[in-house]
Parts: C-alpha cells; sequence; structure tokens
C-alpha cells in the first residue's frame, strides 16, 4: 500500500488540520473539536440551519460544502464510518440559528440512527429538526424501492438547492420540501476500474479484474450489479445513462443539470469525455442541459471510475441551483451571469 500519510490513525485528524490551515478564513471547528466543522461566513439571524454528516474519505463530500450558500455544519467519522450521535448533536445546536435544523445525509444505517438519536436530544432542548434522506443510487434498490437506495454524489444537488432555500429565509417545512423535491429529482448510476484502500485496513475494499469494469458499485465498495469487460467510454456512458434514463424517463423539452464525478482518481479529461457522451445522448432526445458540472464531487479514495447524475430541473429548483454558493470546494460564482 502506497499512500502519503503519516500515522493511519492520524488521517481524520490531519486532513481537517489541513483544511483549517488552508481554508481557515471560511470555515472553523467546533470548539477544537476536529470531528466537527462549521461555516464562518456572517449568518442571518433565523436562517434555517442546514448540516450533514458521514463517513470521511469521500472528499470534497461532505466536509467541502460547508460554507456560504450550501452546509452550515458537517460532522465526520472514520474513514466509511458513521459520526457518533453525541458529535452530530453538538453541531445541531451549533447550527440553530433561531429558525431550526434540517439534517440531510445519505441513506445508510449508521448515519440513520445516529442522526435520529441526535434529532431526538435536540429537539428535547428545544430545537426544531427535520430530516431528508437522499435515495439518488439507482443500482441499489429498484424503482418502487427508492427509500432503500444509497445516498451518493446526487447528493450535491440536494445540499446545493436546500441551502440556497435557508438562504432565501424559507421557513424549515418549506426548505425540507425543496430538499425532498431535489432527491426526487436526482438519479445516479457509477462505474468502477479500481478498488479503494482504507488507510488503517490497508487492504483493498473489493476486487476487480485488471480489464474489468464493475456497474453499480456503491462509495464504500458496495458490491455492483454487474461486471463487463472493459469497454469503451461511449458504451459505458450508455450504459450508466440507459439506467438512469429507464428509471427517469425524459421527454422533448425537459431541462437536466448533470454531474460527471470523478471517483478519485479519474483524469478530468476521461469525466469530459463520458460528459460528451451523456449530452449527446440528452440532446438526441431533445433534453437541454444547463449549469452541468465535471469533476471530483464525491469521491471514495483512490477509487478509479466514475459516476453520472441527472438532476430533472424545475422553475424552483433551476433558481436555487443558480443562486450565489461559496465554499471551499464548490462555487458557482462563474455561472451567475447565466439568465434564467
Amino acid at each position: 500500500m502506497k499512500k502519503i500519510i503519516n500515522k493511519p490513525e492520524d488521517f481524520v485528524k490531519e486532513t481537517m488540520e489541513g483544511i483549517i490551515a488552508a481554508y481557515g478564513d471560511r470555515v472553523k471547528l467546533y470548539r477544537d473539536d476536529f470531528r466537527i466543522l462549521l461555516s464562518d461566513y456572517p449568518v442571518k439571524p433565523g436562517k434555517v440551519g442546514l448540516v450533514t454528516a458521514g463517513g470521511s474519505g469521500h472528499l470534497p463530500v461532505f466536509l467541502g460544502y460547508v460554507g456560504s450558500g450550501m452546509l452550515d455544519g458537517c460532522t465526520v467519522g472514520n474513514v466509511f464510518a458513521s459520526p457518533s450521535a453525541t458529535k452530530m448533536a453538538k453541531m445541531i445546536q451549533a447550527c440553530d440559528f433561531g429558525s431550526g435544523v434540517l439534517c440531510l445525509f445519505g441513506n445508510y444505517g449508521g448515519d440513520k440512527m445516529n442522526f435520529r438519536q441526535a434529532m431526538e436530544d435536540c429537539e428535547l432542548e428545544g430545537i426544531p429538526c427535520r430530516s431528508v434522506i437522499v435515495t439518488d443510487d439507482v443500482a441499489s434498490s429498484p424503482a418502487g424501492l427508492e427509500n432503500r437506495r444509497r445516498g451518493v454524489a446526487g447528493m450535491v444537488y440536494a445540499f446545493k438547492c436546500a441551502g440556497a432555500a435557508a438562504n432565501r429565509m424559507m421557513s424549515l417545512d418549506e426548505v425540507s420540501a425543496v430538499a425532498e423535491k431535489a432527491v426526487k429529482n436526482t438519479r445516479t448510476m457509477g462505474a468502477a476500474l479500481s478498488p479503494c484502500i482504507v488507510p488503517e485496513a490497508g487492504v483493498p475494499t473489493f476486487f476487480i479484474g485488471k480489464d474489468e469494469v464493475e456497474i453499480g458499485m456503491g462509495i464504500h465498495g458496495e458490491k455492483g450489479i454487474e461486471v463487463h469487460k472493459m469497454m469503451t467510454a461511449d458504451e459505458l456512458t450508455d450504459i450508466l445513462m440507459g439506467r438512469i434514463l429507464v428509471d427517469m424517463p425524459l421527454g422533448e423539452n425537459d431541462e437536466v443539470s448533470v454531474m460527471v464525478n470523478g471517483l478519485g482518481a479519474t483524469p478530468m479529461e476521461e469525466q469530459f469525455i463520458v460528459y460528451r457522451r451523456a449530452a449527446q445522448i440528452l440532446k438526441d432526445k431533445g433534453v437541454s442541459v444547463w449549469m452541468p458540472h465535471i469533476g471530483e464531487y464525491a469521491t471514495s479514495m483512490e477509487m478509479a471510475g466514475v459516476s453520472v447524475t441527472v438532476f430533472k430541473l424545475d422553475n424552483q429548483l433551476k433558481e436555487l441551483l443558480a443562486d450565489p454558493a461559496n465554499t471551499p470546494f464548490y462555487t458557482n460564482a462563474n455561472r451567475l451571469e447565466v439568465s434564467l
């Protein structure tokens, strides 16, 4: 195993120290607790707080979206492991600005259990809480059982739209409704070319042959739905987009945002080749693409591969996606001149 780290047990702590050293003008730790990251931007009194949590090892998810116009706080556990309910509760308390807190997170057992406990504890202290669970991974459960699906890269769209809604001073119920609508309009499919290695384990999370590609794997190394011999970029994109479009059919005059996400070790050039084909497929259907996202948005350590997310827009979601956002790992400042 070759990794540029010091002690494996210090991986998360030193990652957080590096983020603070680089972006301490925009984010801060909660009372020097390296598990809890908070936005350091000014907040309007009465704004709904927006928080998330999950295991480390997925940067920019989750820590990278704490900032202006997106998340107010994030707490992380060890690599691929949920943080504790106690840490979550402290984060929720720190992000209560007077109108309650929305907890927006992926569909994973530990995160759900610990958030449930943290929210109960905070509500006993008088903090209104809501939760919305992201379930965008088409591969992890069939249509009709969407509540069983994992939350993957599509959660970035939910963070962005819910964050914008909170910045517009919408109520807790309204921000929650925006998040739920964003989740319902988001589909993701991924493919892995190689596994990843958890620093403290020191071994690959799964095995895949050198000439193989796994379709539908999870971002923690969960088993996919198919294994194929390696194929061209267009062939792979056709499979991923085909699965998405069967699950969420689109027609002429529909409008979407598309995210092509590297999983940690995929060059940008390859991501753009995938986007090129995805955009072509949508154009042939009469579907227009607005504000595409290409890059590293939700990784799995050094896994090679790609995921494609399609986010179906309506007028409200489009406006919220365009609202200003500025975090250490996300900005749409170069898109704000686009007229709606």
